[in-house]
């Protein structure tokens, strides 16, 4: 099911304590929800500008701010944004802030452009946050920015600057609301309304608005059905509006599903998916869905987090998750004075320099095609593959295996004249030519113009430029009859639990080469001390598995060294001896680490 389709099926299956989950999920819109009709193309249409811009920029901002991570001289642990609960501030207290809050410093215009220059295309703000505490002028509540020695609208001068700049707005907006005493369950009818009222101002008072990205669905009293319809209300205020799936409990109910052992089938509001902190192992294929990530480790401003992520991991994150079919929304978190941290400006413009050589490869792209690439990902346009290479080949040899099509030009990105790279095609194996040095160490993009669709074939797996040959489970032919399956949940091979099956992989080595073998793999204590073997080219290696603490918790063994003196086309194989309980392992994958 392709992208494009308003519905999806995903069954996924959950390995807990080694009983059998099947969780059954569709994104299908119910017919009680009274949402416009739309065609595919309509919802195609709709989605477009999110679907290409592949990037945002976060903003968390709020009364927490303030205390930024500090309560009563004492640093408290937790996000930023979770200060009033994490550090017990009384009520009483903490609306004390509201009158201290007063972003002498705020330039949204600053804010607009320093997304645009990052290469950001829509910018998503708190216009609430669980504090109750809001940025914009609400006729429904006093606890709003207009109470505070600031007195103005934050939120309409960003939306006016990033209409400017080309961006889109969007408002991120809590459904939990520790200030609202309606919201803890007195009387959640009338805060369900005085919601509605909110919403309505943030898509009446500010023009054309991209997404609201809703959060807090976690309360006991909210409900998939009050998604739905809450979804359909807003889309008739706005009919292009984008919603996320926190409009709903999906999110939620899924969690309740993977601890309970529950097989069900529920129908989710919303129009993306958002796992938070992670870029799933192998995206979310078949629908949309955009990975929202910190700078350091926090929501909202805290002075005493310095844990900051390098650039170029944060380039590689944005990779990552675009070659996997996914948005990445990166987060910043402004000072009580209206000041965007140095630290995240100085990434932001990093990233920007990055994305003025290679937004190419960036924006309007789907995910990667391949299923094996251990130098880095791939993006792709019709009639183009983008190969984001973050091992540069010391031997200037870069292989993309399986790639049938012809290859009519490759060349550097970054290279303006378009200098063409040589290109030699063998045994599956398509191999550029490319210069002795990256012209970018965190990521070179090689441009290959293909003709049709791109078409990959398996080919046997190759060493990694530092000589390793990296074998995935995902990647695995599995072997014999039983229930042994790929679980994409876990980036895991479970339901080990018959001995007639087996996994393998064929690679492709150098004669005379030494490899020490690897194997990554999770097992519960109760389950542990089965017998297994891995071969490689028919050289055996016996181990024991050792219990890790449970079926998600990763290990890696090394088992020893083998000597293959021929070279070639080579079988990788993992087979079961014996079970000594419910099953063998999850198998993350193998590596062969070269030995000399």
């Amino acid at each position: 099911m392709s992208l494009t389709k308003r519905s999806l099926s995903l069954r996924a299956a959950l390995l807990v304590g080694f009983s059998i989950v099947v969780l059954s999920v569709s994104f299908a819109r119910p017919a009680t929800a009274a949402l416009p009709d739309e065609t595919e193309q309509q919802t195609d249409a709709r989605m477009k500008w999110w679907r290409d811009a592949k990037f945002g920029m976060f903003i968390h901002w709020g009364l927490y701010s303030i205390p930024a991570g500090e309560w009563n001289g004492k640093n408290i642990s937790g996000i930023g944004s979770y200060i009033q609960k994490n550090g017990k501030i009384p009520e009483g207290e903490y609306a004390k802030f509201q009158a201290r809050f007063n972003p002498t410093e705020y330039a949204a215009k600053k804010w607009a452009s320093l997304a645009k220059r990052a290469g950001a295309k829509y910018i998503v703000i708190t216009s609430k946050h669980h504090e109750g505490f809001c940025l914009f002028d609400s006729k429904l509540t006093d606890y709003d920015v207009m109470d505070t020695p600031h007195g103005r609208d934050l939120l309409k001068p960003l939306a006016d600057a990033c209409r400017q700049e080309g961006l889109q707005i969007c408002w991120y907006h809590s459904i939990l609301d520790w200030h609202h005493h309606e919201a803890q369950g007195q009387d959640f009818t009338s805060y369900r309304k005085f919601m509605r009222g909110q919403l309505r101002e943030l898509l009446s008072n500010y023009g054309r608005i991209g997404v609201l990205w809703f959060d807090g669905e976690w309360i006991p009293q909210w409900t998939e059905e009050y998604g739905r319809n809450l979804e359909a209300f807003l889309r008739e205020i706005q009919p292009g509006l984008i919603v996320n799936d926190r409009i709903g409990r999906g999110r939620q109910i899924t969690r309740a599903q993977k601890r309970k052992n529950v097989d069900d089938t529920r129908e989710f509001a919303g129009d993306f998916g958002t796992p938070e902190q992670e870029i799933p192992a192998t995206g979310m294929p078949g629908f949309n869905w955009e990975t929202c990530m910190t700078m350091n480790d926090t929501w909202g401003f805290k002075k005493h987090d310095l844990n900051w992520k390098s650039t170029a991991d944060l380039i590689r994150k944005l990779v990552d998750t675009v070659s996997k079919g996914g948005n990445f929304l990166l987060n910043v978190g402004p000072t009580s004075d209206g000041i965007i941290p140095p630290e995240s400006v100085q990434r932001l413009e990093e990233i920007g320099r990055w994305m003025d050589v290679n937004s190419e490869s960036i924006y309007g792209t789907t995910a990667n095609p391949f299923e094996n690439l251990a130098w880095g990902r791939a993006t792709q346009k019709p009639g183009k593959l983008y190969l984001h290479v973050f091992d540069w080949p010391k031997n200037g040899k870069l292989e993309v295996p399986g790639l049938s099509n012809k290859v009519s030009k490759a060349y550097l990105l970054a290279d303006k004249s378009q200098t063409p790279l040589a290109v030699e095609i063998r045994d599956g194996i398509v191999t550029v030519d490319v210069p002795p040095k990256p012209s970018d160490a965190v990521d070179t993009v090689v441009v290959l113009d293909i003709v049709g669709e791109a078409k990959i074939v398996k080919v046997p797996f190759m060493a990694t430029a530092d000589g390793s040959i990296i074998l995935r489970s995902k990647q695995a032919n599995i072997e014999g009859e039983g229930p042994l399956q790929y679980e994409p949940a876990r980036d895991s091979l479970g339901y080990w639990t018959k001995t007639s099956n087996w996994v393998s992989w064929e690679i492709a080595t150098q004669k005379g080469a030494k490899y020490i073998v690897e194997i990554t793999y999770a097992c519960a204590t109760d389950s542990a001390g089965s017998d297994f073997i891995v071969s490689v080219g028919g050289e055996e290696l016996a181990s024991k598995v050792v219990p890790t603490g449970s079926w998600s918790k990763l290990r890696a063994d090394r088992l020893g060294t083998v000597h293959l003196p021929k070279g070639g086309l080579v079988k990788v194989e993992v087979k079961p001896k014996n079970l000594a309980g419910l099953g063998l392992m999850n198998l993350r994958g193998v590596k062969l680490l070269p030995a000399e």
